[in-house]
């Protein structure tokens, strides 16, 4: 961008919002309009908003209180006198008799008005939809406005929708639908521009789903792999607990995937603890059975380890060799792993993200798993698959996606669902307490602990010294070493502990040498420590929905009734009501419903971390027609080359290639 095109005061702005192009400008666009209208007198309501043009008959009068100022004087419309009020403009005092003046503000009744703006331009020159934006502090709305006012007469717009579509749906140019956004004449004009853009923005968004699946269509019988199903049965009757029907249908689907010649691209999405990983390990098994190995990667040190520990368990009876690649393995030991891996006397390795990196080479790669899939940048994967042929995909979320999304995030992968949880486990019983402070729940929390329970306690910060104001794992630490009688052991665990720490104490946690765990959410995922069985969360206002679920998830790990405490002495209506929804309901599906009634689709699962460009305009609940529109759009755009299609289809591919989003 030009920057000398920008006055002293405009490049302030620009600093302040942080944009550095004319795009950012134009495509920040209004949250909401403001319709300004005239309205007679007789029609004025009180708290109503009015917009006036009257002549000023008294003089202004200020004073000043407590750090601002207060200003009053009168006006006269038509025949009717009102009596004006307005904060901190000390200026007006310098207003004349007898000038014009058109006043924005609110109608207190009997005749008196709390002025909110004010200016000297006629009101006829001012009527219609005006746009007001999402603004910084130090950039006020008219400054705004103007600025974009200018950069819509610099930017100069093509239509990246295919005329075919254009006409068809009789869609205004990409230029006028961007000049409408921000200065529509009428409620007619903005509706015609919000068409096109969101059309714009689902079909874009479609075609990124449709060209990733057409990716993973290819057919070659070199995908297809042999093994024998039975084979694959009779390892799950080995186990010690049954597979649940769920659990059944999702291995069932895994298996055709892989006995395909197409490579598999599914997702496995359930609660927490609803069996992923052993229908996971089954998959890996069969491709263990046809000669291949297989990548296990988990976001974190932790997860890997317990994801390690737990494949181990599970292929105890079997030949498989199991090896685990983290960061802080020492280089010897990293060494032999990578040397056993190349030379295929590694089976299956387990790794966060270190298993991309260059040096990682596997003798017969077939199958990658990843847990916690949305964690990962769409390219880390893509990286992984490239060290081997013909690979099959498998990727776990214990994060569920309410169904009405499920199409639109997940279009380019096949879904498999787990809804039910293993015979045995008890839903958690939630209580929200209105204060956070553990005092009232103490006595019911020792008595637990006396049962031989083991108690996580989770604050949303670490240190003190946090800019939040909130409950942190040093004073919560401190305080319950204390107060509680010294029978009870307390520990710490937080993410700036050094991984050997971590480790040690989770040990202990385990085994019974801490009753309390103090901790942040770096036990969210992967811990599985079945011994605790209940949880309280400080401030947990602070936590999102989702994340309180996964929280609660660990204390779901086995046949023992779970209790978890929801600590806040928040005010706000919105997030007693999000904690509400966790006391009433244990089902993760159930409660992604909730949370995207309460949110809205925003970026409920990030689609910034699947990849996919996140929606500004469109909105997946109410826009269901645009976008199933948009998905035929984009299947006939993928399948028919002419000049236009292709140039659409190379956007897309650009920024596939250069958006690797990551949490």
């Amino acid at each position: 961008m030009k920057k000398e095109i920008f006055t002293k005061k405009e490049k302030d702005i620009l600093a302040i919002m942080n944009f550095t192009s004319l795009e950012d400008i134009v495509s920040h666009y209004p949250f909401r309009y403001e319709t300004i209208e005239k309205k007679p007198y007789l029609e004025w309501f009180i708290n109503d908003k009015i917009f006036f043009e009257a002549k000023v008959i008294s003089t202004v009068k200020t004073i000043r209180q407590k750090g601002f100022t207060i200003s009053r004087f009168e006006v006269i419309n038509d025949d009717d006198t009102f009596h004006v009020t307005i904060f901190n403009r000390p200026w007006l005092n310098n207003l004349k008799l007898n000038t014009m003046i058109t006043i924005f503000g609110k109608y207190d009744g009997n005749q008196k008005i709390t002025a909110l703006k004010y200016n000297l331009k006629p009101l006829d020159e001012q009527l219609g939809i005006l746009p007001v934006y999402t603004l910084k502090n130090g950039v006020s709305q008219t400054s705004f406005i103007n600025l974009v006012h200018k950069a819509l007469k610099l930017q100069n717009y093509h239509n990246d929708i295919p005329t075919r579509y254009l006409r068809e749906y009789r869609l205004i140019s990409k230029q006028n639908a961007i000049n409408a956004i921000h200065f529509p004449k009428d409620q007619k004009e903005l509706n015609e521009a919000l068409r096109h853009l969101k059309y714009e923005e689902f079909l874009k968004f479609q075609l990124i789903v449709t060209m990733r699946r057409n990716e993973h269509l290819i057919v070659n019988d070199a995908y297809q792999k042999n093994f024998d199903f039975d084979d694959v049965f009779r390892m799950a009757n080995n186990l010690a607990f049954s597979l649940t029907l769920d659990q059944v249908k999702a291995l069932n689907d895994i298996l055709a995937d892989l006995n395909k010649p197409s490579p598999m691209y599914r997702l496995v999405q359930g609660d927490v603890g609803c069996g992923k990983t052993i229908v996971a390990a089954l998959g890996l098994y069969a491709n263990y059975l046809a000669g291949y190995q297989s990548a296990f990667m988990a976001p974190t040190e932790v997860l890997v380890k317990q994801q390690y520990a737990e494949l181990k368990q599970i292929f105890k009876i079997t030949n498989i060799k199991i090896g685990c690649l983290y960061s802080s393995l020492s280089s010897i030991e990293k060494k032999d792993l990578l040397n056993d891996l190349q030379n295929g006397e590694l089976d299956i390795v387990v790794g966060t993200h270190a298993l991309i990196q260059e040096n990682v080479v596997f003798a017969r790669l077939g199958m990658i798993v990843t847990d916690e899939q949305h964690r990962f940048g769409v390219n880390q994967r893509h990286k992984l698959s490239e060290k081997g042929e013909f690979i099959d995909f498998l990727v776990m979320s214990a994060t569920p996606i309410p169904r009405t999304l499920t199409n639109v995030l997940y279009g380019d992968m096949d879904v498999s669902n787990i809804y039910t949880l293993p015979k045995g486990r008890k839903p958690v019983i939630t209580r929200f307490i209105n204060q956070n402070s553990m005092i009232s729940i103490l006595d019911d929390i020792l008595r637990f602990v006396d049962q031989k329970d083991r108690c996580y306690v989770i604050c949303p910060a670490i240190e003190e010294d946090n800019d939040l104001g909130v409950r942190n794992t040093t004073a919560i630490y401190r305080a319950l070493k204390k107060e509680l009688p010294i029978k009870y052991k307390i520990g710490l665990l937080h993410g700036k502990m050094d991984t050997t720490k971590k480790d040690q104490v989770l040990r202990d946690f385990k085994s019974g040498l801490i009753d309390f765990l103090v901790t942040t959410t770096v036990v969210e995922v992967g811990v599985n420590i079945k011994e605790a069985n209940i949880m309280v969360i400080y401030d947990a206002n602070r936590f999102g929905l989702s994340q309180l679920h996964q929280l609660r998830g660990r204390i779901k790990r086995s046949s023992k009734q779970g209790y978890c405490y929801l600590l806040s002495d928040t005010k706000d209506e919105l997030a007693i009501k999000r904690m509400q929804i966790l006391v009433e309901n244990d089902d993760g599906f159930k409660i992604a419903e909730e949370d995207l009634k309460l949110r809205g689709p925003g970026d409920i699962f990030g689609t910034r971390q699947s990849g996919l460009p996140t929606l500004v305009l469109g909105n997946i609940i109410n826009d269901a027609n645009i976008i199933r529109v948009a998905k035929e759009d984009a299947v006939e755009i993928c399948q028919h080359p002419t000049d236009e299609n292709l140039k659409i289809r190379e956007q897309i591919k650009a920024f596939i290639e250069n958006n690797d989003m990551i949490d």
